[in-house]
């Protein structure tokens, strides 16, 4: 089923960049629905998959509708699929991240998007004080392999108010979001063995999240906060 369900999920969502209006989505309805109908039980197996190392609380499958309240760009629907999956319980911190689209720009991302402020606040200064731990494990041969260390695309200009900007460790402290990535091409995503290609690329977050979220749970001084 994974093979047919990509394909044609590519197939509908090349049309729909073609065709990226209400009236033609009208017409189109039932292969939209079923589409989603698939998709919905792909996600469903990649929840199973990652409930076999980790656990999760919540899949949640984002619009096909665009918000164009404030963009520019009013075409109504978006050309790709996506959804996250959230980490059960307080002391699991972290999420994964999918993203289906033709034309090679499907991709798989994991870790903290846009944490809160304390949150934010609480990774910069453990970076601050011992970067070591997190280099080890981005610095892991599979794990840069795969992902080639944090994305750089949601970061401050210098230093964020407080921090040195001649620290050694200025190049984590200036992330805003802390997330690495691995991008697929379509010939992969349309493979048998795809889904097992994904929760592997899942699976080695799993020490970046178990870090990240000692991290989260303790402050300065290694004493618990929940």
């Amino acid at each position: 089923m994974g093979i047919q369900l990509i394909q044609d999920n590519f197939k509908f969502l090349k049309a729909l960049k073609e065709n990226n209006e209400r009236e033609w989505m009208t017409e189109n309805k039932t292969w939209y629905l079923k589409n989603e109908e698939l998709l919905k039980s792909f996600y469903k197996d990649v929840e199973s998959g990652l409930n076999t190392f980790d656990q999760i609380e919540k899949t949640k499958v984002f619009r096909i509708h665009r918000d164009v309240r404030f963009s520019k760009n009013k075409t109504p629907y978006n050309v790709h699929r996506s959804a996250s999956f959230s980490r059960e319980g307080a002391h699991r911190r972290g999420g994964y991240y999918l993203r289906i689209e033709p034309n090679g720009k499907s991709r798989m991302s994991g870790g903290f998007f846009d944490p809160n402020p304390v949150d934010l606040l609480r990774i910069r200064k453990e970076f601050e004080l011992d970067a070591e731990p997190i280099r080890t494990i981005l610095n892991g041969k599979d794990f840069k392999a795969a992902f080639k260390g944090f994305t750089t695309n949601n970061q401050v200009k210098t230093a964020p108010r407080g921090f040195n900007v001649d620290h050694p460790a200025i190049d984590f402290i200036r992330n805003k979001s802390f997330v690495v990535g691995h991008s697929f091409t379509d010939q992969e995503v349309l493979a048998a063995d795809f889904k097992e290609n994904l929760l592997e690329h899942y699976r080695l977050l799993i020490p970046f999240f178990e870090y990240m979220s000692d991290v989260l749970t303790t402050d300065l001084n290694g004493e618990s906060l929940i």
